[in-house]
């Protein structure tokens, strides 16, 4: 087990606000981002790795020494894929954006170089690198909305205090009411869906239909906030 002196769980809440402020100022600071997860994390943080890494998946990916970020870097491979699936449109969604899985390599790595385990390491890497397929997955766009509603949907997934209060102040920001219960539905769409997503198999969903995957995991269409942005 994961001895919890081997880990910072120090709360930053001060630097966490000032942060939040800067990316609101600013949406397009995606390092931004990583200064508030970092500063919220504290223990949170450590128990969502313990749940990982006791889950059946979390301990096989662990024992495998998977990189997601080897798998999406793989153009020829996703191209490969059928259309319509998870890894074909996720691989249209970063054409489109103009996107690459290294564009939050920097950006995470200039604002979290605390050492760690090499699991713990693994871990973190991972839950970064997904962060597109859950673009994909949920159907909520890059937009600030879009970034906003999937951190209310993820945050139930992840407890990062971080997560919240970007989402909190955002939310408060928002003048608009169709704006808004974008947001909470995103929440309550987190909340229901039947998947975890630290320890989703993504590998093995990039072949299989998108649509098909929703169904399955529960994930309701974001109607609310497709409404905003027609």
């Amino acid at each position: 087990m994961l001895a919890q002196s081997a880990l910072d769980t120090r709360l930053r809440p001060l630097e966490a606000v000032k942060a939040v402020r800067r990316l609101l100022a600013n949406p397009n600071e995606t390092k931004e981002v990583f200064v508030i997860l970092r500063a919220m994390r504290g223990r949170s943080g450590l128990r969502l790795f313990r749940r990982f890494q006791d889950s059946a998946m979390g301990a096989r990916i662990l024992a495998e020494h998977r990189s997601l970020f080897a798998v999406l870097s793989d153009n020829k491979m996703l191209a490969a894929l059928p259309a319509a699936s998870l890894g074909h449109d996720y691989q249209r969604f970063m054409a489109e954006e103009n996107l690459s899985p290294d564009g939050l390599l920097a950006p995470s790595q200039s604002w979290d170089e605390e050492p760690a385990p090499p699991d713990v390491k693994l871990f973190r890497e991972r839950m970064r690198d997904m962060h597109d397929l859950t673009h994909v997955l949920t159907g909520y766009g890059r937009d600030p909305l879009g970034e906003l509603c999937l951190l209310a949907f993820t945050y139930p997934h992840t407890g990062n205090l971080g997560m919240a209060l970007i989402v909190l102040m955002g939310f408060l920001q928002i003048n608009s009411w169709p704006v808004r219960r974008a947001v909470l539905e995103a929440w309550r769409h987190g909340r229901a869906a039947r998947l975890w997503f630290p320890d989703t198999d993504w590998e093995s969903l990039l072949p299989q239909p998108l649509e098909d995957l929703r169904q399955r995991f529960h994930i309701a269409a974001p109607t609310a906030y497709r409404a905003v942005t027609a």
